[in-house]
């Protein structure tokens, strides 16, 4: 029985949408290294990816409305003397980004204003950073802003090391040492947590400004990188890595919960790892296999994640990306939208959205969305402060307004569908019981009484009901039926044409009837009248079955011709069967395009015959 039943959820049929190559970013040079890093980033204005050039490290800016294919020269960002392996967008300013490079430094840059692919310039000039952060003494393997502080960075290192920069001063304030290189790292909602994952197959919560960790589990078993993505808003984390049999797995977490909640659950046996984004909007977790060209995407409900579809692509994928969700298209009903590299030569968006005919904004899917405001300036989280970043109505940037601000402390599915499932069954559950009882009842009994009086009140005639006295309603509402003298008008003028046959008729009709009955002698005489009509109607039938004479002549006639007709018909295609048989002797067995022709006519001659 529980297979029959739906799961109801807003985002059940969401789907993903590819893109034509015409308007996809092309022309690129994307690294080809080997470091697990997603390759590209990406904002509602830039896309950032990491670049495979010589004589140093570089990672190109693509602006998101310059489409298509790509000039073979473009400004870089260059300034790493090795491989650039990560970067970061500041949530607060979209332009501002910071990138991580093999050579061990994490450096800050600034988008240029007005800042595009085409020049007319000989020499493409290169864009310089504004900030160099030095302190690592291995390479730096990610980097990853704050999400409600401003300016504060952190930078995970093979020196087996996490600082915390303040981008503003230059100075790492804060450290936070591990066992082994960190493979992943994410931040909780309110920048106060960090949860990493490393090589040692430790899953770690950092309390940052404290430098301890407040909790430590095992983790993914098996011996390739591991992920871990936090939640949003909720006290829970996801995680993706492999068992020791190599299966992709998926855990979800809560902090202070020493064993996954739900166990391991297996995905596939695919090599690939998996790359977890998560959107705080629609409580919904996509997974990016690394080397094949799927993403799957689950709804977190009830401490589960529920499967909701896969977009499906022949073409593999090394890296991938996610837009905030203040930069999707709320016109187009778009809850997500994806970048994805292919063959290391363009990157493809990919549109994830809500099918739906309404074409006015959709307040249910579109809840308030993290702004361009930080909660704290990066002293006062330095200090001990901690909250959410206030959000903006989605509906404002529908209508074409500025932003509106909403509450920081908005929860998006604590408010709207919590009473909605709980307060609207309660009711109908109610009113589902007493309905039958009082529904059934009245139509059986007292309805079909009422109508049926009703009826024969408008069918009554006034004079019989003063003549019956003693009768009951049943008996008069027969007569009313069964009385059709007054229809029969037309036949009743014939009468006094042969007025002596019916006086001889009458009495022979109407004296049996009269010695068994004789108070109801009134009755038969009424009765009587239509059937002293018959005679009548002979003197009337004469005229009526001359006309059947002529009409069954003039069939005959019809039917005369038709068959002659028929016979002439039959006569030719005697004719024809004769000069088929004929032709068939000349021709001999004939070449098979005649043995054809021939087998043609006798299907014809079959049809005529038919």
């Amino acid at each position: 029985m529980a297979g029959r039943f739906v799961r109801a959820s807003k985002y059940r049929h969401v789907f993903g949408k590819s893109t034509r190559r015409e308007f996809c970013y092309d022309n690129l040079h994307i690294s080809r290294n080997a470091w697990d890093t997603n390759l590209i980033k990406a904002n509602p204005e830039y896309l950032s990816v990491n670049w495979e050039s010589g004589g140093g490290g570089a990672f190109a800016v693509v602006p998101l409305n310059e489409r298509g294919k790509l000039p073979d020269q473009i400004p870089l960002f260059r300034g790493h003397t090795a491989t650039v392996l990560d970067t970061d967008w500041n949530p607060f300013n979209d332009r501002i980004i910071s990138s991580a490079s093999d050579d061990g430094k994490v450096f800050i840059w600034q988008v240029p204003e007005d800042f595009t692919l085409y020049t007319d310039a000989e020499e493409v000039p290169s864009v310089a950073p504004v900030s160099r952060l030095a302190g690592h003494s291995r390479k730096v393997g990610q980097v990853l802003f704050n999400p409600a502080a401003e300016s504060i960075l952190a930078s995970a290192s093979g020196d087996l090391t996490i600082k915390l920069w303040d981008i503003t001063t230059g100075q790492a304030a804060l450290s936070l040492k591990h066992a082994d290189i960190v493979q992943s790292l994410s931040w909780s909602a309110n920048g106060a947590l960090l949860v990493t994952t490393s090589r040692d197959k430790k899953l770690r919560v950092w309390d940052v400004r404290q430098q301890t960790p407040a909790h430590e589990y095992p983790g993914h078993e098996g011996a390739k990188n591991s992920r871990a993505v936090w939640l949003g808003e909720h006290n829970r984390i996801a995680t993706t890595g492999f068992s020791r049999m190599s299966e992709r797995q998926l855990a979800l977490w809560e902090p202070g919960r020493k064993d996954p909640i739900g166990g391991f659950n297996s995905l596939d046996s695919i090599s690939g790892i998996c790359m977890p984004f998560w959107d705080d909007g629609s409580n919904c977790l996509y997974l990016a296999g690394k080397g094949d060209g799927n993403i799957r995407y689950f709804e977190y409900e009830n401490d589960k994640f529920e499967f909701l579809s896969e977009y499906k692509s022949a073409d593999p994928q090394r890296g991938v990306a996610f837009l905030p969700r203040r930069g999707i298209n709320v016109h187009e009903n778009e809850v997500m939208r994806g970048f994805k590299t292919i063959n290391d030569s363009y990157i493809e968006p990919i549109s994830f959205t809500v099918p739906r005919r309404a074409e006015t904004f959709q307040s249910d899917i579109f809840p308030p969305a993290i702004g361009l405001k930080p909660a704290f300036s990066a002293k006062d989280w330095l200090d001990g402060k901690t909250g959410v970043p206030p959000k903006i109505d989605l509906e404002s940037i529908y209508e074409g307004n500025a932003p509106v601000e909403v509450p920081a402390d908005y929860k998006p599915f604590v408010v709207a569908p919590a009473p909605a499932p709980v307060a609207a069954p309660a009711p109908k559950k109610e009113s589902s019981e007493p309905a039958p009882v009082a529904y059934r009842a009245p139509p059986t009994v007292t309805d079909q009484k009422a109508s049926i009086s009703s009826m024969a009140n408008k069918y009554q005639d006034n004079e019989e009901s003063s003549d019956d006295d003693g009768d009951d309603a049943e008996t008069s509402s027969f007569e009313e039926v069964a009385r059709p003298t007054p229809r029969t008008s037309a036949p009743v003028r014939s009468v006094p044409k042969a007025a002596s046959p019916v006086a001889a008729s009458t009495p022979t009709f109407t004296k049996p009837p009269s010695p068994v009955k004789p108070p109801q002698a009134s009755p038969p005489i009424s009765r009587a009248t239509p059937a002293a009509t018959p005679p009548s109607s002979s003197s009337a039938e004469v005229p009526l079955l001359k006309e059947i004479k002529e009409l069954l002549e003039h069939q005959n006639k019809i039917i005369g011709a038709q068959s002659d007709k028929i016979s002439a018909q039959s006569d030719i295609i005697s004719v024809l069967a004769a000069e088929v048989e004929t032709l068939k002797k000349r021709v001999g067995p004939g070449s098979q395009e005649q043995s054809e022709r021939i087998r043609q006519l006798e299907l014809e001659l079959e049809e005529a015959r038919s």
